[in-house]
């Protein structure tokens, strides 16, 4: 018997069909309209998942002294895990325990997740990796339309705009069967441009490849902006009608001058105004924005800019136009609107608010003033861990932070300092080899659970195959700390019975889905919430007006010097995702390991060849790996994949001051030929 389910990896969170009950296998889903049965080599090969010799099914506990694991019972494991948060609320009081999720996380245990932190432990201390994946897009939005969803449309509407931009995207090799839509788009007469430092596969099916200097997208939104204007391209009718600050933002766009902008971005003048003219000229653009535009120290402004333009040409809220962003992680939407963020509940209430906290502790039976306010966001958090004001103990779901978070060398110290730090995880994660406590969980096929996809389209993934014997669902995990720490709410275990409880919660928050069932789910291939296309004729603010913000470009945090010459800029490779902690054990996918692409100019005045180590540094760390000498990406720039250790030892902790994101896309950095100094 066939269960229908979706891809464990990224946002597209493609629909497939499983067969078989032990390991299964995948085949397509033709009818869900998302990816209508594409898949990508990452999806087609998934149940590559099961099986492995790596898979934990026992809970572990290590002796620190000689670094040595034993199996353990669920009780013993779970009763140490116990101890642990009670000493360290003894020492430190509530705030002493952290809890640190996911952004693939089902929405029933970002919600528990969330729920277990500001009841069963009363601690502030709660984010998760999401953080560093759309929070920039996300600030943006809600300061520009009082709401945050990726994309406030199908993503199929890309195919009905006339010029689709890419910014700091590449979703040929992140999401391959969302390129279908700009093939199509061309094949009708749209045109796609491309905006990265690097000539990436997304770019082989682009109209116009622009390459800035990593760190400057705003500089060049700002420079678009100021050649609309001067066209007379603005649709004035629009911006009186739905927008307000329009004026402020005319006025701080006067000094961008094509030229200026080829100074700041390396883009030549001429192509700036051949992009201005293509918007200026179209009845229908649309603007996109990825990782390599957000994930900045001045990331929320970027997106900011980029929305302006959009708003300017009156784009936003008409079919086949507007901005949107491509979320990266496979619930990297739902994963941030129910809870397991630093300051939001469920529903994507602000916790500061108190209609929301009186609502949200209704609905959990609680005193609202026992609800804790806003903690630290994932960095902040990460870098508080084992200090004398930061927490002793850390609950870890779904996040493998020693590969994955920014100046990971620090990081990974932090975790070291704990008195206690507890992993969830189906694997022996890097992450998990430095805890105390490692519990063994379920994984997709396994389980049941919604994710929402980069749509906002709430989609249920659904079990297919028994678990091992000997793990538990992450569910059943919170719920069995949150009975030994003695907790008065109730936790069920069931994820149909959660959402339920989901939607009795985010009832009436921005992000409502007290209407959405799995019924609703299974009969309608997923539903959107909030409608399926937002901002036709309102925005989310109390007048329905977008606001339109003034931003200067600022740069980088660190920019190259004498000592570090170049760019850094990271990223994704095909055959990998996020920490690669999953795939990097699918045999079926290459895992050429960690790499460093560089120009031929700047390997020439190195003396590299593709193939022969270099070793690339930063203030923060350094790493080796082999080069790969490619004439795609800028000769100030190198680029390294960051599914492998190393890469993140380089990155910057910059953050952006109001979404909270790491600069992982821009530090400076040298270079030296391993053994020739």
């Amino acid at each position: 018997m066939a269960t229908d389910t979706h891809c464990p990896y990224c946002s597209l969170q493609c629909g497939m069909r499983l067969t078989g009950r032990r390991v299964p296998e995948v085949s397509a889903w033709e009818e869900f309209t998302v990816n209508a049965g594409a898949l990508c080599r990452k999806g087609w090969a998934a149940a590559g998942l099961y099986g492995g010799r790596e898979r934990l099914t026992s809970p572990l506990v290590r002796d620190r002294a000689t670094g040595e694991w034993a199996a353990v019972t669920w009780d013993d494991a779970l009763d140490r895990v116990a101890a642990g948060i009670r000493a360290a609320q003894a020492a430190k009081g509530p705030d002493g325990v952290a809890v640190f999720g996911g952004g693939g996380l089902t929405n029933e245990k970002a919600y528990a997740l969330g729920k277990l932190a500001r009841v069963a432990l009363g601690t502030s201390q709660i984010d998760y990796n999401g953080r560093w994946c759309m929070s920039s897009a996300a600030s943006a939005g809600i300061r520009a339309f009082g709401l945050d969803r990726g994309l406030p449309f199908p993503l199929a509407d890309v195919e009905e705009t006339d010029v689709l931009v890419l910014v700091g995207s590449n979703l040929a090799e992140t999401m391959p069967p969302a390129a279908r839509h700009l093939d199509r788009l061309r094949a009708r007469g749209g045109r796609v441009v491309v905006i990265d430092p690097r000539r990436t596969p997304t770019a082989d099916r682009a109209d116009l490849v622009l390459q800035p200097v990593p760190g400057t997208d705003l500089a060049l939104a700002l420079g678009l902006l100021h050649l609309l204007v001067a066209a007379g391209a603005v649709d004035e009718d629009y911006l009186a009608a739905r927008t307000t600050g329009w004026a402020q933002v005319k006025e701080s766009v006067a000094p961008w001058w094509p030229e200026r902008v080829e100074r700041v971005t390396g883009i030549e003048a001429a192509e700036v105004r051949e992009l201005a003219a293509m918007l200026a000229g179209s009845p229908r653009v649309m603007v996109l924005t990825a990782r390599g535009a957000e994930q900045h120290s001045t990331g929320s402004d970027t997106v900011l800019a980029w929305i302006n333009v959009a708003l300017a040409l009156g784009m936003v809220g008409k079919r086949g136009g507007g901005y949107g962003c491509l979320t990266g992680q496979g619930n990297g939407q739902g994963g941030r609107e129910h809870g397991q963020k630093a300051d939001q509940l469920p529903g994507y209430r602000r916790i500061d608010d108190p209609a929301a906290r009186a609502h949200v502790a209704g609905v959990w039976g609680v005193d609202p003033d026992s609800l804790p306010g806003p903690g630290r966001s994932a960095y902040e958090l990460l870098d508080a861990c084992g200090t004398d004001d930061g927490p002793a103990a850390m609950l870890v779901l779904g996040s493998n932070i020693v590969v994955s978070a920014p100046n990971a060398t620090q990081v990974t110290a932090r975790l070291e300092a704990l008195d206690l730090l507890v992993v969830c995880d189906v694997v022996m994660s890097e992450t998990a080899a430095i805890a105390d406590v490692v519990l063994p969980v379920t994984q997709w096929a396994e389980e049941t659970g919604t994710m929402t996809n980069l749509e906002g389209r709430v989609v249920l993934r659904q079990k297919a195959i028994t678990p091992p014997s000997g793990v538990r669902s992450d569910l059943e995990v919170i719920a069995a700390i949150a009975e030994r720490l003695g907790s008065t709410a109730t936790f069920a275990t069931d994820p149909e019975e959660v959402f339920a409880e989901l939607g009795r919660a985010s009832a009436g928050g921005p992000a409502d889905y007290s209407s959405i069932t799995y019924d609703r789910i299974r009969a309608e291939g997923g539903v959107f919430w909030g409608g399926e296309r937002l901002f036709a004729s309102s925005f989310n603010h109390p007048d329905g007006r977008a606001r339109m913000l003034s931003v200067e470009h600022r740069g980088a945090a660190e920019v190259p010097d004498d000592d570090y010459p170049v760019h850094l800029t990271t990223g994704r490779v095909l055959a990998q995702y996020q920490s690669g902690a999953q795939t990097r054990r699918v045999r079926d996918l290459p895992d050429d390991g960690p790499f460093v692409e560089l120009h031929p100019l700047l390997a020439g005045r190195l003396g590299l060849a593709t193939g022969e180590a270099v070793q690339v540094s930063t203030r923060r760390g350094t790493m080796t790996a082999p080069a790969r000498v490619v004439t795609t990406i800028r000769p100030d720039t190198v680029f390294v994949p960051f599914h492998w250790v190393g890469a993140n030892r380089l990155t910057n902790d910059a953050l952006d001051p109001a979404s909270r994101m790491p600069e992982f896309k821009v530090c400076a950095a040298r270079l030296a030929a391993v053994g020739r100094g």
